[in-house]
């Protein structure tokens, strides 16, 4: 049901706590439980020790890792505005908080329920912040990396600490028999804490180096076993000595070290567990304690709305003020108080501890949940009310994306050249891919060992004669998929030093340096939808010419050959087995990511798919590229970048102009304009985005554009046409030709087939042509694909277009390399 709730509140940007909550009470008596027998059923009372045991140990290891999340770094960087914010998010609110509690006392709660003890519960209640809640807001709203952000966290670290603190003091209150016994209990845990925090920290560090796990970034199977003896124990001890034992895991979040991804990985190898299992069974027991049936008179829903009220505001005003006392403008001061007052998981904790020790009665812990609910639905929407990213400042220096021995400038562009370039890194399976675009783009001439050697003086005269040729720039742009899980919210805390550990972009950087390539990286830690809105700002901030996407072969899976014989035992050791890869294009997900990134990039696309076909090493690192030439402003881009890549001495290239004749031009033409819906091709019908098809312009804009493709081709194909060293270089290492054919897919398809058969490495270079494609080609490609038998999504045309669809069809041994002209192109 949480799962369900949460597919539903996600789209509103809601955290998964709503969901949760929501899912709690309906499976209690207001909803669920209203049907006959059912609490006996599923919630028997005989099985409520148990669940309950369940449930607490769960809260315990979910308060570690809120513990863990904190990072006193955080507090240090932003120390006067966030301590004013606390302070101010802290007092006020404990103070009318406390005010509360009287009249609802005098309304609700028994008079043997110790006075003072509720109102000193009721201020706790309406002054903590639901810390775990607020970092995925924050996370969520990509509002980290913000000045608002960073200060707003350090403020909920320091007001997340204190509001534990009181409700430890709270518990022990409540459960000493007189006020010498209370004494005993706080020096106790004060004790306790300064003990785990100091030598217990500094014991636990020194067995995590020598161990060798800190220097990994992982723990091994004996450091997650006394890391678990730790939050048990410690949870054990403030248990016995009066205080709840989820405060034991909290303060044992705290010791453990946050250096090179340790704490990263350590919540990675709990969070599943805790979120899917113990998490679920905590709200499930505490929905079934909240009753909005006894919520039956309009003076309760009154107070339920003063107790929203008052929690809100006694937030907000303080927060509000004390961030515009600290240099905010009224925005970013309305953002901090907004987040400020959120609630969450951590209020219901709050509120079961009261429950437990009979502070509140069933009726006013439903009001405050209640309560709990509208406060943490009202944060996000607030927070974009007030502070929308048109207004956002990043915190911090601006980054540059300076590239390891370069400038961000944008000093040189002769002609058609690139020498900027975005490449794309989601997964480490996609480096392969990666590389080789990268190598190819590396053109031949000053070779990486030349520029390592110490100069001398007639290396640098010799140097000063040479004309300067500009080096490629990379900027690496590593993805990371945002989700609910702890771990994420931790990379995204740490992007900015995660980007100088992570193993995808340490691999390409070193490849980079190898190949005197300029690379830089950039890590954003983003949900899957807004991977192509992040990759759209990557390319405007590094100011790239062109966006590269690889696209990695797909999984190979080892299946065992069919044999009547005896089973051979050395056969795994000889691989006596056959191998079936699964084409990677026939992914619906991938595929809809890239589209959106071709829909939506500032400036020219390149996907790269590399289908794997080469599988073992020849000795040469010769490649050839195959352009079939039909026309539009895809192909003249994908033309003229043939040509840059022929700059490097190991690539040789053949181009082929496809000049398509009248007869299935016309037929496939007449086709094209009954509809889509009425072409019958074997492809499955996928649930994806909608197809990235552009306007294709009049005839007067056709015309021009033919006229263009014309003068491209003369430039380079033309003997006449003069060309500087490295153009003219290149095109030596090209081959034009010319075909006229009415069938221009199957010509294309039959020409890179006999090309791989010559060759060993061959990549085939198209045009993505949905915008401006000079012919059409539907009709063609139904028949290769029905001819063919071949099962492929819809989203392989509308992906890599008609050209590319039609090699994959044909299943044509050659990897792909699909481009797409910006509008300005």
């Amino acid at each position: 049901m949480t799962q369900f709730l949460s597919l539903i509140f996600s789209r509103i940007r809601q955290p998964r706590v709503i969901s949760e909550v929501i899912g709690g009470i309906f499976l209690g008596p207001s909803v669920m439980g209203r049907i006959p027998g059912f609490n006996n059923a599923i919630f028997p009372i005989a099985g409520a020790p148990g669940l309950t045991l369940t449930s607490t140990i769960g809260l315990v290891v979910f308060l570690f890792l809120v513990g863990l999340e904190i990072d006193t770094k955080i507090v240090k960087r932003h120390l006067v505005g966030a301590s004013a914010i606390s302070f101010a998010g802290l007092v006020i609110p404990l103070g009318l908080g406390a005010a509360l509690g009287v009249p609802i006392y005098k309304e609700f709660i028994d008079p043997t329920v110790n006075y003072g003890y509720f109102l000193l519960f009721t201020a706790v209640a309406v002054g903590i912040t639901a810390f775990p809640v607020l970092c995925r807001i924050l996370t969520e709203l990509k509002l980290l990396e913000t000045t608002v952000g960073s200060v707003t966290l350090a403020a909920g670290v320091g007001n997340d600490v204190v509001g534990w603190i009181l409700l430890a003091l709270t518990v022990a209150l409540v459960n000493a028999s007189s006020g010498l016994t209370a004494l005993y209990v706080l020096l106790s845990t004060v004790g306790y804490i300064v003990f785990l925090l100091y030598p217990g920290r500094w014991a636990y560090v020194w067995l995590a180096k020598w161990t060798g796990s800190l220097e990994r970034g992982t723990p091994t199977a004996g450091m997650m076993t006394l890391t678990l003896m730790i939050v048990m124990v410690s949870a054990f001890f403030t248990d016995i000595i009066g205080v709840h034992a989820i405060f034991g895991g909290f303060i044992a979040g705290l010791i453990i070290p946050h250096e090179n991804g340790y704490a990263i990985s350590l919540v990675e190898k709990l969070e599943d567990l805790v979120s899917i299992v113990f998490l679920p069974i905590y709200f499930a027991l505490s929905g079934l304690k909240t009753n909005l049936g006894l919520m039956n008179t309009g003076k309760t829903w009154g107070y339920t709305f003063l107790i929203c009220t008052v929690a809100f505001f006694a937030k907000f005003i303080p927060c509000f003020g004390a961030a515009m006392a600290t240099g905010f403008n009224w925005r970013e001061s309305g953002a901090v108080g907004s987040l400020m007052s959120c609630k969450g998981l951590v209020e219901l904790i709050v509120l079961n501890i009261g429950l437990q020790a009979g502070i509140l009665d069933t009726r006013t812990f439903s009001m405050f949940v209640v309560h709990a609910v509208i406060l943490t639905f009202m944060t996000t929407p607030l927070t974009l009310l007030f502070y929308p990213p048109k207004y956002r400042t990043r915190d911090g220096p601006k980054s540059d994306h300076l590239a390891e021995g370069g400038a961000a400038t944008r000093p040189y562009s002769a002609g058609d050249t690139k020498i900027r370039f975005a490449m794309v890194l989601d997964r480490i399976e996609q480096l392969p891919a990666a590389m080789t675009i990268a190598h190819l783009l590396h053109p031949s001439g000053t070779s990486s060992s030349s520029l390592l050697q110490a100069p001398s003086d007639n290396t640098e005269k010799t140097l000063e004669k040479l004309p300067v040729s500009p080096r490629i720039s990379i900027y690496a742009l590593r993805l990371i998929e945002l989700t609910s899980r702890t771990s994420a919210v931790l990379k995204s805390k740490a992007a900015d030093s995660l980007v100088f550990t992570d193993p995808v972009v340490s691999v390409f950087r070193t490849f980079g340096q190898l190949n005197n390539l300029l690379v830089s990286a950039a890590l954003s830690v983003v949900s899957h939808e807004d991977f192509p809105s992040a990759v759209s700002k990557h390319v405007v901030e590094t100011d790239s010419q062109m966006v590269i996407v690889p696209w990695s072969r797909g999984s190979t899976e080892i299946d065992d050959e069919t044999d009547t014989g005896a089973h051979n035992p050395f056969d795994g050791v000889f691989h006596k087995t056959s191998t079936t890869t699964r084409d990677q294009t026939s992914s619906v997900v991938y595929s809809e990511f890239i589209r959106n990134v071709f829909s939506t990039s500032p400036t020219n696309v390149a996907l790269f798919v590399d289908r794997g076909i080469t599988t073992s090493h020849t000795g040469s690192d010769a490649q050839h590229l195959f352009l079939p030439f039909i026309g539009g402003p895809d192909d003249r881009l994908a033309l003229a970048f043939v040509v840059q890549l022929a700059r490097n001495s190991s690539v040789h290239a053949t181009v082929v102009r496809i000049e398509q004749t009248e007869d299935l031009s016309r037929e496939s033409t007449n086709l094209d304009k009954k509809g889509s819906a009425e072409l019958t091709y074997s492809i499955p019908i996928t649930l994806t985005a909608a197809d990235t098809v552009y306007a294709q312009g009049d005839t007067q804009t056709r015309l021009a554009s033919e006229t263009a493709d014309n003068i491209a081709w003369d430039r380079y194909a033309s003997t006449s046409t003069t060309h500087n060293a490295e153009t003219a270089a290149a095109l030596s290492r090209i081959s034009f030709t010319t075909l006229s054919t009415s069938t221009p897919l199957r010509t294309t398809a039959e020409f890179a087939t006999r090309l791989s058969q010559a060759a060993t490495n061959v990549i085939v270079v198209a045009g993505r042509s949905r915008r401006m494609a000079a012919g059409a080609h539907a009709a063609e490609l139904q028949q290769i694909i029905t001819e063919a038998g071949a099962s492929i999504t819809s989203s392989v045309p509308k992906t890599l277009g008609d050209v590319g669809a039609a090699l994959v069809a044909g299943n044509t041994k050659a990897s792909l390399l699909v481009l797409q002209a910006s509008g300005n192109e």
